[in-house]
């Protein structure tokens, strides 16, 4: 079995990340082809033959963003556990296959970035925005934050706090091929705050400017090197899982 992964999944397309506007608290739906290629992702990723393996998963962080949970709605992760944001009595999955016992946990830990009075602008308008208050023009969000909102150092902290619950929860002593059962993580969230995150996993400070894309609807992979939970690492392609397909080879014998 591979070292505990933390899966990190930006939201599907919506209009303002079409034009470039940065979202923040503002609610928008996805697009019509953002939940197509969400379903896609699913497909495509999500399966015991798959980068996710449902089955692994302990747990799943997911945004208060309603554009967040739609989207691992979309991905039919399988879960058994219900979505904490719906008054339905029924299962989360959207079927009767189970795949999951991840527990799923709304949480404002990876809520986006706070953009404060750049809430809705483009990188160009909050350029000419701050050149007219004075201010430098060749604002970076990971060295100048934002006004009104949120700076490098507050995203560091809450990121901090929570990549630190995830190894003493989730992947401490997880480490090994014993069978220590499910140890990776999923996290659905928002685009700057994953780059931040990825960031922060490998202790690179925020203000360097990580220089990490993360596209709508994208999936990243962050794990560990030597097996040691203190050598955190970006995983950036991972080998194709053999058990299933031994399995099954197995099953035909």
């Amino acid at each position: 079995m591979p070292d505990p992964r933390v899966f990190i999944i930006r939201h599907g397309e919506t209009e303002w990340s079409l034009n470039g506007r940065h979202t923040g608290t503002t609610e928008l739906p996805l697009t019509e082809n953002g939940e197509k290629r969400i379903r896609a992702t699913g497909k495509a990723l999500v399966g015991d033959d798959r980068l996710i393996v449902p089955s692994n998963l302990a747990h799943i962080y997911v945004s208060p963003r309603h554009r967040a949970q739609r989207t691992l709605e979309l991905l039919n992760i399988g879960c058994k556990d219900r979505y904490p944001w719906s008054s339905s009595s029924t299962s989360a999955s959207p079927s009767e296959d189970i795949r999951s016992h991840a527990s799923i946990e709304i949480t404002p830990s990876i809520r986006e970035w706070d953009y404060g009075d750049y809430e809705g602008l483009t990188s160009p308008q909050i350029r000419q925005l701050r050149a007219k208050r004075g201010l430098n023009s060749d604002w970076d969000i990971w060295r100048d934050g934002c006004e009104g909102g949120e700076m490098p150092a507050d995203v560091t902290k809450r990121l901090d706090a929570l990549i630190a619950e995830i190894r003493e929860k989730w992947h401490k002593g997880k480490f090994g091929h014993g069978d220590t059962g499910p140890k990776d993580v999923l996290i659905v969230a928002h685009g700057h705050i994953l780059r931040a995150f990825a960031a922060r996993w490998v202790g690179k400070n925020l203000a360097d400017n990580p220089s990490l894309i993360l596209e709508a609807g994208g999936v990243g992979t962050l794990s560990y090197e030597h097996h040691s939970i203190d050598e955190p690492a970006i995983l950036l392609g991972g080998a194709f899982v053999v058990d299933v397909v031994e399995k099954e080879q197995q099953g035909k014998a």
